[in-house]
């Protein structure tokens, strides 16, 4: 019999037949909802998953902006990214019907505040691409499921 072990970032979802579409998501001691009831009626209700995906990527760069901006000393005020997901052809695939081939693709537009160069700037957008959540994502993540008896 395989146990579970709990550890520090254990995130717990659920969902249950009275509201199969509304996922509750526990992680530490916050609690958050996403709900895709509207699906069926083609009306966004809430965030949906990849709206959480595209939050954490963003919540990423934006810290890791402010930390390398921090330790440099450069006077980063604020900053700022807008993301969006699609799912895309490859440039050989264009005709292709077989909805399977196309690519996830994310972009992040990058708005930086404060009297920064254009050489601060330029460097703080390759950084952007540096933060670890942006790393596991291009690098593909391995997803081993268990089933808990």
């Amino acid at each position: 019999m395989m146990r579970f072990i709990e550890k520090e970032g254990f995130v717990t979802v659920s969902a249950d037949s009275t509201a199969p579409l509304v996922a509750n998501v526990k992680a530490g001691t916050e609690k958050a909802v996403i709900d895709e009831s509207g699906l069926a009626t083609g009306t966004k209700s809430g965030p949906d998953p990849y709206d959480y995906i595209l939050s954490a990527l963003g919540a990423c760069t934006v810290i890791t902006l402010q930390m390398y901006a921090t330790r440099k000393g450069w006077p980063l005020e604020r900053a700022e990214v807008r993301l969006w997901h699609e799912r895309i052809h490859p440039n050989d695939c264009e005709k292709s019907d077989d909805k399977d081939a196309r690519l996830s693709h994310v972009t992040k537009k990058l708005k930086l505040y404060g009297n920064l160069t254009d050489e601060q700037r330029a460097r703080l957008k390759v950084i952007s691409a540096k933060c670890p959540v942006q790393k596991t994502l291009e690098g593909g993540i391995a997803i081993t499921t268990k089933l808990e008896v």
